[in-house]
């Protein structure tokens, strides 16, 4: 093997390494792929925190993300957030949110997200946290939450938030 041809095989190499933690973090359940799962840093003594995602459903057929779990929190549960009148409001979704056949539907603050509630420890920038999703139809999917920082991700935090874990009327 010449010079070159070494430099160009190492070469590639460093660019197949750098890319390959970007492909990680995306997972694929059927015809639901789910792009870059994270949440935010919370600060200590939180109870409770917020994921967020994209979910793209390829398929012909609607699915619905129905529920999860994350190994940090003991109860996951699907949430919206929409303005009623002048006040943002919160609320469970009780039967999932739907991603219809072609649509990508972005979790992200100050919209649709998942609640970490009853937090076991506060999520700390740069940690990963193990978890599932749950769909109606794909079924079960296993995920990393990527803890980023608070700074850098902007929106509203989920830490002031009390009353969770309670049915929505």
């Amino acid at each position: 093997m010449t010079k070159t041809s070494l430099l160009r095989a190492l070469a590639a190499a460093s660019l197949l390494a750098l890319a390959a933690p970007a492909a990680a973090h995306d997972f694929k359940v059927g015809d639901l792929k789910i792009d870059h799962p994270w949440a935010r840093a919370t600060p200590g003594g939180a109870k409770v925190g917020g994921g967020f995602m994209k979910i793209t459903n390829t398929g012909t057929q609607p699915d619905r993300l129905i529920g999860g779990s994350a190994e940090i929190s003991a109860i996951f549960e699907v949430h919206e957030m929409k303005m009623e009148g002048n006040v943002m409001k919160m609320r469970a979704l009780e039967k999932g949110l739907e991603i219809k056949p072609g649509q990508i539907v972005e979790l992200k603050p100050g919209g649709y997200h998942v609640m970490f509630i009853d937090l076991r420890n506060p999520l700390k920038e740069g940690d990963t946290v193990k978890g599932h999703l749950v769909f109606e139809k794909a079924g079960k999917v296993d995920v990393e939450y990527k803890i980023e920082s608070r700074a850098s991700t902007g929106g509203t935090g989920h830490d002031a938030h009390s009353g969770h874990g309670t049915k929505a009327p």
